[in-house]
């Protein structure tokens, strides 16, 4: 962990290839999200490379009429081990506007069905110029959301 990045770490009973499934699909994202900000995906396919664009809507209080969308970037595709995607500002098509974070998942083998996962958020990449234009400070969220995202995945691998 940095000053710019925070990560969590979990065991969870079942293997990565299950994990990873569950993190490729956009429709899931919503129930991992352990902010509540994240709604349902606007594309219906699930992730498959580096370089895909998929898109979410979202809500959060703090925002400006408080519903948004984002564009979001497969930035690592790594089946089973690692997944990666660079949220930006949604510009309706394949090419979002990135604004420097980025939400990795690692997974390694823990025993024979189980998996260490562990999320990271990093905003070292966000431009100075941005964050003095944001109503927030980085990370916009407490650090208990990746845990609680974390319970969140496990709860659907393994339910």
């Amino acid at each position: 962990m940095t000053d710019e990045t925070i990560s969590a770490t979990t065991i969870i009973d079942a293997p990565a290839e299950a994990i990873f499934a569950v993190l490729a699909d956009p429709a899931k994202h919503a129930a991992i999200d352990g902010t509540g900000w994240v709604r349902e995906p606007l594309d219906s396919q699930h992730l498959t490379e580096a370089g895909q664009v998929f898109r979410m809507a979202m809500y959060n209080d703090n925002a400006p009429g408080g519903h948004y969308l984002i564009g979001n970037r497969v930035q690592v595709f790594d089946r089973p081990r690692v997944i990666s995607w660079e949220p930006g500002m949604d510009t309706g098509g394949s090419n979002p506007r990135i604004v420097g974070h980025i939400w990795r998942y690692d997974l390694a083998p823990a025993g024979p069905s189980r998996t260490e996962v562990t999320l990271s958020y990093d905003w070292s990449a966000v431009p100075d110029s941005l964050r003095q234009r944001l109503p927030f400070r980085f990370p916009p969220f407490a650090a208990d959301h990746l845990t609680n995202s974390l319970a969140h995945l496990a709860e659907l691998v393994t339910g």
